[in-house]
């Protein structure tokens, strides 16, 4: 389990320093009047830390023995709290998830208990179990993707967030996939685990891509998936991976598809010249860096070979930035796919779909599973020159290079009747 869902240690502290800094406010109950009720819970809840000392089954025993007397504790969410951190210390798996599916039940924006619920739903591994841990990352998932900087914690850099975040939807996704999967929910499974590897490459996603791609009978596909799980750099501390198996996995399909061993040597180093030449690759924001305007950009088609906007110069250019880790992409570029379709038969207009702010080992496939007939490219920093800022994006050109028509994150229904209005009206024009 990845290091950022795992729970602190320091709850209990917390915990204990919230009572010191309420016992600590005597003017309070000056200024109005103190609920006797509320007043007896607190009373009892400091007792039944202090006859715990630092047993944690006594103090188990206790917080239990307490919500059975205050049921409407005032300061339930905490004891809550109290007795996950205790129940994970002694190794109780069922007392920790019970109280911690409480606290999500009366905290429903608590991401950290709902990742603790979930670790614990999946040791249980049955199929209630995994459905509930499912529901629980697809909210969290929600949550994150749904935020934005201005949320991220005071004096942390802007460029620090978007790697924390960035990292955190790898994980999850891939957390997600890793249930999906276990539930045998193959096809959805696919879809997260490419996801992750899109986000946060990793030799873990791969080999399940290769499990899966076996399942699905796709020999080709579990190659490409098992070479690159066996020659990516070791895992990090949260991962597993025996790399004798995916060899003989690897080395199995491989016979099954040509007969014999030969050629698998030569497939594994080319494999691993791919990987390695990454860090030493131009970044997209270091290409077309003299470029001056949009005709001056010179993209790479998804097979590396250059796509020059030049040629487009005097057409109508429709562009849509977007990212296989987009969740609101997923709405957008069907649609527009679908538009580009419907406008095929005007030689003035041109579209294409440019993909950005990704790992570009993962998009060849990812287009080929989405079937789109739209011509695909890197963006290689046009969404920079662009100030693209939120994805997916959509951006018109008249024929002179001017933006027509510009929309980022839009909503499907209207981005494509504005597309549509802007190429009307510049036809219009050029007659």
């Amino acid at each position: 389990m990845c290091a950022a869902i795992r729970v602190s240690a320091t709850l209990l502290l917390c915990f204990f320093a919230s009572a010191q800094a309420q016992r600590a406010a005597p003017a309070l109950a000056s200024q109005k009047t103190v609920d006797k009720g509320a007043a007896g819970a607190e009373t009892a809840l400091e007792k039944a830390f202090a006859v715990s000392g630092n047993d944690r089954a006594a103090l188990v025993q206790n917080l239990q023995q307490y919500l059975l007397e205050f049921p409407n504790a005032p300061r339930k969410a905490e004891v809550y709290r109290a007795l996950v951190d205790a129940c994970r210390h002694l190794h109780n798996d069922a007392c920790a998830l019970n109280y911690a599916e409480r606290l999500v039940a009366i905290q429903p924006d608590d991401s950290d208990m709902m990742l603790i619920a979930v670790s614990y739903l999946q040791r249980k591994g049955d199929d209630e179990s995994l459905e509930r841990a499912s529901g629980y990352v697809t909210r969290v998932i929600d949550r994150v993707e749904k935020a934005l900087p201005d949320d991220r914690p005071p004096g942390e850099k802007a460029e620090a967030w978007e790697a924390r975040q960035k990292n955190l939807r790898g994980v999850l996704y891939y957390l997600r996939g890793e249930i999906r999967y276990a539930r045998q929910e193959y096809d959805a499974a696919r879809k997260d685990l490419a996801t992750s590897y899109s986000i946060r490459p990793s030799a873990s996603t791969a080999e399940m891509l290769g499990q899966i791609a076996e399942l699905k009978n796709k020999p080709k596909e579990a190659i490409d998936e098992y070479t690159l799980a066996f020659v990516l750099p070791d895992p990090g501390p949260e991962e597993k991976l025996d790399r004798r198996e995916i060899r003989e996995r690897l080395e199995n399909v491989w016979r099954e598809v040509h007969g014999t061993d030969k050629g698998l040597g030569d497939a594994i180093l080319s494999a691993y010249d791919r990987v390695s030449s990454r860090e030493g690759a131009p970044s997209a924001g270091t290409l077309n860096q003299n470029a001056g305007d949009v005709f001056a950009f010179t993209l790479r088609r998804l097979d590396g070979t250059p796509m020059a906007l030049s040629t487009l110069k005097g057409k109508i250019v429709v562009l849509d930035f977007w990212a296989t880790w987009c969740v609101p992409c997923t709405q957008v570029d069907p649609a527009f796919n679908n538009l580009a379709m419907a406008w095929s038969g005007e030689p003035k207009v041109a579209f294409l779909m440019l993909d950005t702010r990704d790992d570009e080992a993962a998009v060849p496939a990812f287009v080929r599973q989405q079937k789109w007939q739209v011509p695909v490219a890197y963006a290689d920093g046009l969404d920079r020159f662009l100030k693209i800022n939120a994805l997916p994006a959509v951006v018109v050109f008249g024929p002179d290079g001017q933006v027509l028509y510009r929309m980022e994150n839009p909503v499907t229904r209207d981005f494509a009747a504005g597309v549509s209005r802007a190429i009307q009206e510049a036809l219009r024009s050029a007659h």
